[in-house]
This record gives structure tokens, C-alpha cells and sequence, in this order.
């Protein structure tokens, strides 16, 4: 996909990450296709940075992977010895505290917690493969669009390690928990068939026209008044923690802030 105004030129571009605002919609754009955009601390601390500028203008973020595959996950580098340069490898950090290892952690997750704040929509254009991290990723957004040759898998198990970069909870939430156990457990592929019929994907289009399907899915997006948009967000993601009156009792308080809103009347 061309990054919606790339000719006004990058808000970021560094670390295989890139922003790009065209006025209500971003684009971040995984940029490393030669490693199947693998990634690392340093993209994490790039996408991290990335959220954090974005322009209050925005109301959709689309994010995107060059190339052949979205992102196959973490950089295999990192569980070597030497690990990658400038960043500690899995070893040392094994061997820290417990509280310096929860913090890197933690540090590590910022780059995949923002996608679901309440201001935007965020969309994954996901295509080839998205493992891992990848798969993690693309669960951090709100929606997921896929090409027909999507290869999700999470794929931690299999190297004694668990998710970690807040994938859990929404793979959950998507498919339940016997499924979610299944898909972490075995480390399978889910394709793209798959993906639509559990809820893992909103809509599965041919790679060549996954473009133009989030940018039609963008702008039907940004056609609906934006708090509109905010406050039925806020409705459905806390839905799941309140009972069906709870529930009723937060529609009420919604529409009436809609209602005076709209009719220009103040709290």
C-alpha cells in the first residue's frame, strides 16, 4: 500500500518502522522486507515513539508490512550469544533481577499497547506471514485485514517461551479460550479461511487487492462522526467485563452524552 501522505514526508523513519500522516489517517509501515520485517527492541521502541506522535488530527491508523510477509516474527538474533548489537540478548536478560526482567518487559509491550486507545481505530493489513510478534502485532489492532496467503501462528511454545507482547488477551477475546489454547499450544498456521470464520480477521481479499480493501474499510471509518466512533468503542471494549445490566446502564450514560452533545446542550 502507498503510505497515505508520504509526500508530506515521514514523521518517523528509523529502526525498520515509518510514520506517515495524511491528515485523519496514519500509516505504519514495517520496513524491513529482506528479514520479513523481524523484529526487535529497537522496532518496538519505534513503534512505541511512533504512537506517541501521532497528530490528534488522526482517526485511523493503518499498519502494513513490505514485502512478502507482515512480520515473521522475532528477530532470531536475539537468542544467540551475542544477541544483536546495542541490545541485550535473551541470555542476559535471563540472568537479571526479576524486576529489572518484568521491566524490560514491560518496556518491550509499549510498542503493541496503544493501537486500542480510544481516539482511533487501527487497522493490520496483514499479509504472507505473521508469526510470533508478527502474529501479536497484528493482534494489537483494532481490525485485521487479510490477503488469501495469510499465515498467522504463534509459534512462542515451540521455543519454550509464551506470549508475551499482549497478544492473549485479544486472541481470546476473538476466539475463545479452547481455540486460543490450541492455536498457542500447537504453534499451527491459521490461513486466511480460518482467520475469517473465528473472528481472527474481519475480511479476507486477494493479496493484490488488500489496499484497496483498507482503504475502503478506512474511509467507511472515518465517514461516521468521530465521537460517535469513540464512544461506541469505549461501549464494546468494556463490555466484557460488565454484566448485561452493567452493560445497559453504560448505553444509557453514552447516549445521553451523544444526545446533549448534539443538541448542544452541556453537562
Amino acid at each position: 500500500m502507498a503510505s497515505p501522505g508520504q509526500d508530506l514526508g515521514p514523521l518517523l523513519d528509523k529502526d525498520g518502522v515509518r510514520l506517515t500522516v495524511d491528515d485523519a489517517i496514519a500509516t505504519v509501515t514495517l520496513t524491513n522486507p529482506a528479514k520479513r520485517n523481524a523484529q526487535s527492541p529497537a522496532l518496538w521502541r519505534a513503534l512505541a515513539e511512533a504512537g506517541q506522535l501521532l497528530p490528534g488530527t488522526v482517526r485511523v491508523v493503518v499498519l502494513r508490512g513490505e514485502g512478502k510477509s507482515f512480520s515473521a516474527g522475532l528477530d532470531r538474533q536475539m537468542f544467540t550469544p551475542e544477541g544483536i548489537e546495542g541490545e541485550p540478548s535473551f541470555i542476559e536478560l535471563a540472568r537479571s533481577g526479576d524486576a529489572e526482567l518484568d521491566a524490560a518487559i514491560a518496556g518491550f509491550q509499549e510498542g503493541f499497547t496503544w493501537w486500542r486507545r480510544s481516539d482511533i481505530v487501527s487497522i493490520a493489513a496483514v499479509q504472507g506471514h505473521a508469526i510470533g510478534a508478527g502474529f501479536q502485532l497484528a493482534l494489537a489492532c483494532d481490525l485485521r485485514v487479510v490477503a488469501d496467503d495469510v499465515q498467522f501462528a504463534m509459534r512462542e511454545t515451540s521455543l519454550g517461551l509464551v506470549p508475551d507482547l499482549t497478544g492473549t488477551h485479544p486472541l481470546m477475546g476473538l476466539v475463545g479460550y479452547a481455540r486460543a489454547l490450541e492455536i498457542c499450544a500447537t504453534g499451527r498456521s491459521v490461513l486466511a479461511e480460518e482467520a475469517v470464520s473465528t473472528g481472527l480477521a474481519n475480511l479476507a481479499v486477494p493479496a493484490d487487492q488488500l489496499d484497496d480493501a483498507v482503504r475502503d474499510l478506512a474511509g467507511a471509518l472515518l465517514a461516521a462522526p468521530r465521537d460517535a466512533v469513540i464512544e461506541t468503542k469505549a461501549l464494546l471494549r468494556g463490555a466484557q467485563d460488565r454484566t448485561y445490566d452493567e452493560q445497559r446502564g453504560a448505553e444509557r450514560a453514552a447516549q445521553t452524552r451523544r444526545l446533549r452533545d448534539l443538541a448542544g446542550i452541556g453537562e
